[in-house]
């Protein structure tokens, strides 16, 4: 039945928007939530295993250093300049026909990437995956919002895509090093055909048809050229820092040209009839600060994700597979938490407190790394990290629930998308300002007369500093700015698995000097 209104307009009026059409269920909640968790594992894979197969990518293609980073940029400028304007779309159009859509996208680059014989097809195909990504990552929690209505199941369903984006990033660093070594560095591409045609195929059938609110409701093509420009360029000078510096000419006439447009995205929101990101979003109490949060919690956590990892090849002489291994430990214990306990922890203690206490195991976590010497053991110096990264298992749910706090149902796909989008550009700062950051003092010690291994340990302690500085800053802002936040009755979003950034890759290929 259709709930839209049939009283006649005044001619000349603007036509109402139709109210969106209940999801007509599919098939079992847990069957499309199964779907779902598939696709994000498409997105950690794609991350995570790329990482480690980059040299091989260099040498059969032919990169120069500076273009075999956009590899990882390509992917990066188009998920994360995309996940807004994505999620409206969802909200519009139907989010099951964007979310096939982008799932199919995703399999057609994935087929082209694996098949690349030059540098351009491959960058191509890359961004052409980020779009597909940034289509399919949107819309899917808004699905989960139509879903999982009861908040201790939704938050059941947001533990079961923890776990999957836990487990995914330790797979695809071990895939990724078997694939490449075993095959060659195109089935790290090719891997994904088999799991999105499964996907896809499955998605026909469990995902909910909803029709969506109709291209009349909100149709802010200005807004949209605004906004996904300026995120895109802001995203582009960021991961540009690494090789141009934060000082020079080119950082700070890009970064201003993209906060003036983003500026001028938000000026066209006020006035817009039909405005891409009612502002009214963000006056919702604590979707802003929750924004914050995750933005500083994710640029610190690349000091983890990434550096921690080179710490163990560059200077401990890890191997890829052995790399995975260690880094294991660490998914486990981030996947069992939000799995296990995080539901239950926010239904009895609230979303604010379950934060707090998440963010501050996370800042213990990075803290212990400052202690690592060049010759680490493993039990005695990364163990503990491993298991006291747990922390993310709470903050990351935690966090996701408050960033949709007090958003109406209608807005589900569009606050998704937001809630992405500060999760992007938090792993392109992280990535900018904690590899420039290490890659700079590693440099200046071997000038110095340090030895690579001295030089490597100091440059990713420093890194480990600025991770910890960044998380007491989240711990602040979430302690004083989320007092007043709602903690329930609001759709809980996923957190999105992070495409990793193109200045990791500066840090593997040259931080020797």
């Amino acid at each position: 039945m259709s709930f839209e209104s049939r009283t006649p307009s005044a001619p000349g009026a603007p036509r109402a928007p139709r109210t969106p059409r209940t999801p007509r269920p599919a098939g079992s909640p847990r069957l499309a939530l199964a779907v779902i968790a598939a696709s994000a594992l498409m997105a950690v894979l794609d991350g995570s295993i790329v990482t480690v197969a980059m040299p091989s990518i260099q040498s059969h293609l032919g990169f120069s250093p500076a273009g075999l980073s956009w590899v990882v940029n390509g992917y990066q400028l188009a998920f994360g300049g995309l996940l807004l304007l994505a999620g409206r779309l969802g909200d519009l159009l139907g989010r099951k026909r964007v979310f096939l859509a982008g799932i199919a996208l995703f399999l057609a680059a994935s087929a082209v990437a694996g098949a690349a014989t030059s540098p351009a097809m491959l960058v191509a195909a890359r961004f052409a995956q980020g779009v597909g990504g940034a289509a399919s990552s949107a819309v899917s929690l808004g699905i989960l919002v139509t879903l999982f209505t009861e908040p201790r199941e939704r938050a059941k369903a947001l533990g079961v895509f923890a776990f999957t984006g836990a487990a995914g990033a330790s797979i695809g660093q071990v895939l990724g090093g078997v694939l490449t070594d075993a095959l060659s560095w195109h089935w790290i591409f090719l891997i994904n055909i088999p799991i999105g045609l499964l996907t896809l195929a499955a998605a026909v059938r469990v995902i909910p048809t909803d029709r969506g609110q109709g291209l009349r409701a909100g149709v802010d093509v200005s807004g949209a050229l605004l906004v996904t420009g300026g995120l895109m360029l802001a995203i582009y000078t960021v991961v540009g820092t690494a090789d141009h510096g934060w000082g020079s000419s080119r950082t700070l006439g890009l970064g201003a040209l993209s906060v003036l447009l983003i500026a001028g995205f938000f000026v066209r929101q006020a006035t817009a009839a039909n405005p891409l990101m009612p502002l009214r979003i963000l006056r919702s109490p604590g979707v802003a600060a929750a924004n914050v949060v995750q933005m500083l919690m994710i640029a610190a956590m690349f000091a983890f994700q990434i550096i921690v990892a080179l710490y163990m090849q560059r200077v401990l002489g890890y191997d890829a597979t052995e790399t995975g291994l260690a880094m294991l430990p660490a998914a486990v214990a981030i996947g069992g938490v939000a799995l296990g306990v995080s539901a239950r922890l926010i239904a009895k203690f609230g979303a604010r407190s379950v934060l707090i206490t998440g963010l501050a195991m996370l800042t213990g976590a990075l803290a212990l790394l400052l202690r690592m010497p060049t010759h680490a053991n493993y039990v005695r110096d990364l163990l503990p990290t491993m298991l006291l990264i747990a922390g993310g298992g709470l903050a990351m749910p935690a966090t996701a629930g408050l960033g949709m706090s007090g958003a109406r149902e209608q807005d589900a796909g569009l606050v998704s998308g937001l809630y992405n989008t500060t999760q992007q550009v938090g792993a392109a700062i992280g990535a900018a300002v904690l590899s420039t950051l290490a890659a700079g003092r590693t440099a200046h010690l071997l000038r110095a007369g340090h030895s690579p291994a001295e030089a490597l340990s100091s440059g990713y302690h420093a890194a480990f500093m600025i991770g910890v500085g960044l998380l007491a800053v989240a711990l602040i802002v979430a302690v004083f700015a989320l007092r007043d936040a709602p903690e329930q009755d609001a759709p809980t979003p996923t957190p999105t698995p992070t495409p990793q950034t193109a200045s990791a890759l500066d840090l593997v290929l040259a931080p020797t000097g």
